[in-house]
């Protein structure tokens, strides 16, 4: 008699998540600023004048690009604000993102794009500026190529580096991350950083395996911070608390966790980018010729 266990069962065992992390460790996540030339037009998903700044940030599966555009004037005097720039976020999909569903989104009238533009928004003028731009206007885009779980917190990620990139001055670098607490298997945990599969689990819309879908107790919530100022600049949670405010209180400390972890990801990358500036000033750095 032979026995044939699968792989979400052996990782349960020996308490691994389903993708094989631990449940307080985040997805491998990488970040490359100017991942557009600023001196030639974006493509046609993007604005179609030239980048101020841009960043390509994966995190696990999930991957965004992020393109900024501006300061610049505002167009129309309607658009102007007389003591702060305007910041404009657009966020769009393509249509090989996710995975099963093929439908091209309209950025203007789907409900979810529209509320998660808000939420990047919202997260993104935290910290910029804005009060050194007056009568301006300052252009944000996100492209999400790969969704895995997570766009929101991917795209406040590349907007942020996007926007360094751009040489927007910010109070500090808004990282965002996820967690998410649940009970499975009869055990009661806490994991950070979620995916697809988990995001399902947690809000009870199925995903399989070792999550054992979401109960009464389960939370997911999203959340971006200022780290290095402990300043929580969004947190959204769509879930029934039955901990009450202790068990909110864990999974956002979870949360934080994470987004420390990103922050040092993220200013690796943004020192790696200005150590090549600094070459590339210094007539040092290795030009690379690419057909855009």
């Amino acid at each position: 008699m032979t026995t044939s266990l699968r792989r979400t069962d052996i990782l349960s065992l020996i308490h691994l998540r389903s993708d094989g992390r631990r449940p307080h460790e985040i997805r491998h996540m990488s970040c490359h600023l100017g991942a557009l030339p600023s001196t030639t037009a974006c493509g046609s998903a993007l604005p179609t004048s030239a980048c101020s700044g841009s960043a390509l940030v994966s995190m696990g599966l999930t991957q965004v690009l992020c393109v900024v555009r501006g300061p610049s004037d505002a167009g129309r005097r309607t658009e102007e604000l007389p003591d702060r720039a305007t910041l404009e976020v657009t966020m769009r999909t393509s249509p090989f993102s996710p995975p099963g569903d093929r439908r091209v989104t309209n950025p203007t009238s789907d409900r979810r794009l529209i509320e998660q533009s808000h939420l990047l928004q919202t997260a993104l003028s935290a910290s910029i500026l804005l009060h050194l731009y007056p009568k301006s206007k300052i252009s944000v885009t996100v492209m999400v190529l790969a969704d895995d779980g997570g766009r929101l917190e991917a795209a406040i990620n590349a907007a942020t580096l996007a926007l360094i990139d751009a040489g927007i001055p910010l109070k500090d670098m808004v990282c965002a991350c996820s967690a998410g607490r649940w009970s499975a298997g009869g055990s009661d945990e806490i994991v950070v950083d979620l995916n697809r599969r988990e995001i399902q689990a947690a809000n009870g819309t199925g995903g399989g395996g070792n999550d054992g879908g979401g109960t009464s107790d389960t939370i997911y919530l999203p959340v971006a911070a200022m780290p290095q100022r402990g300043t929580v600049v969004l947190a959204q949670c769509e879930s029934r608390l039955s901990g009450g405010a202790e068990a909110f209180g864990e999974v956002l400390e979870a949360a934080m966790g994470g987004c420390q972890m990103v922050m040092e990801v993220m200013a690796a990358a943004v020192r790696e980018r200005g150590a090549g500036l600094w070459k590339a000033k210094e007539g040092n750095a290795d030009v690379v010729l690419e057909d855009w």
